[in-house]
């Protein structure tokens, strides 16, 4: 009796054991990294079918985004930050921020089809689904660009109180858009082109990347001053906060887990699980590497992508390090 019981108590410590050693781990390591010898800063970069399409100076560099080889080069895109893509017609789009522009490209050949002026200094811009619309997020005009993707024609330029760093869709008719200035998220019918409601997310700080969980209504806000905030998406109730890196450029969701990852400047990646949609918790942070403040999580493989390069020792902390020439790199995390 004795042994037996000795036995199943070995069984369930070792159960629990692991368990716990589960709930601490996401799993995630370096599996990859894909090297890009062309030269300039970074931004977004993002999936579609088996390519990656990444943000670099004057470009976007194309990558099979399991091998990493080069595919494709979308040239004349100066300064900029994100690409999006319109499935239903299968065009991408860039955001160029130093020339007021979209370009628009074939997602079958990365040829070039037009350029669309659009409000000043544009960053984020994403394909919101539920109106067929592809939306700026304007830094320096502080407003977004409404583009139809039907003739890629500007329908609508909405002005927010501040300036728009990242902007997500719930799939009903609403847009929330992180307000760096004035650590807010701003809410935008899309049906009206109007701004609706600011909500303000102290105690967080200059909020920059933003993600959506559709099913609990929850918006997951990076913030500048090593925060996760979490609002409820109905009515801008502060629903929590969790601690992350610092130097938080991008967050990521992974309805499967779920999780949220949160990419820092500093070298970390911090891992969030989300329970249910009132508690949540940091499973681990990742080390990555400094610099790899962007994001793109693949839903296809599971695959995280974290642009990064190498850096010249700073001499001035205050101050943007050098990059070390031919040094840009994408970093893959998988399981």
């Amino acid at each position: 009796m004795k042994k037996s019981a000795i036995s199943l108590s070995l069984i369930f410590t070792l159960a629990c054991t692991s368990c716990l050693y589960a709930q601490n781990s996401s799993g995630y390591h370096l599996i990859n990294t894909f090297h890009i010898a062309s030269s300039g800063w970074w931004d977004y970069l993002a999936t579609f079918g088996d390519k990656l399409y990444v943000s670099h100076g004057t470009q976007v560099n194309i990558l099979d985004k399991k091998t990493g080889d080069s595919v494709g080069v979308i040239a004349n895109t100066t300064g900029v930050h994100g690409i999006a893509f319109s499935p239903e017609f299968s065009r991408g789009y860039t955001s160029n921020g130093k020339l007021n522009t979209v370009t628009v490209f074939s997602l079958f050949d990365g040829k070039v089809l037009k350029q669309i002026p659009v409000g000043q200094n544009p960053d984020a811009i994403f394909y919101d689904a539920y109106s067929g619309k592809i939306i700026t997020c304007n830094g320096k005009s502080k407003d977004l660009t409404i583009i139809d993707q039907v003739n890629d024609k500007v329908v609508a330029t909405i002005q927010l109180n501040g300036k728009p760093e990242t902007a997500v869709s719930d799939g009903e008719g609403k847009i929330y858009i992180n307000d760096e200035d004035n650590s807010s998220i701003s809410v935008v019918d899309i049906n009206t082109f109007k701004l609706v409601d600011t909500w303000s997310i102290a105690p967080g700080e200059a909020p920059s990347g933003l993600v959506i969980d559709r099913n609990t209504h929850r918006l997951f806000a990076g913030c500048e001053n090593k925060l996760l905030m979490i609002i409820d998406s109905q009515n801008g109730k502060i629903i929590d906060s969790v601690a992350i890196g610092d130097g938080c450029d991008g967050v990521a969701f992974d309805e499967t887990g779920p999780y949220i990852y949160s990419s820092n400047g500093d070298g970390t990646l911090t891992v969030i699980n989300e329970a249910n949609e009132n508690r949540f918790s940091v499973v681990e942070n990742l080390t990555t590497k400094r610099g790899a403040r962007t994001i793109c999580f693949d839903a296809q493989t599971g695959n995280i992508y974290l642009p990064t390069a190498e850096f010249e020792p700073s001499v001035n902390e205050n101050e943007r390090p050098k990059m070390k020439p031919g040094t840009f790199q994408v970093l893959v995390f998988g399981k």
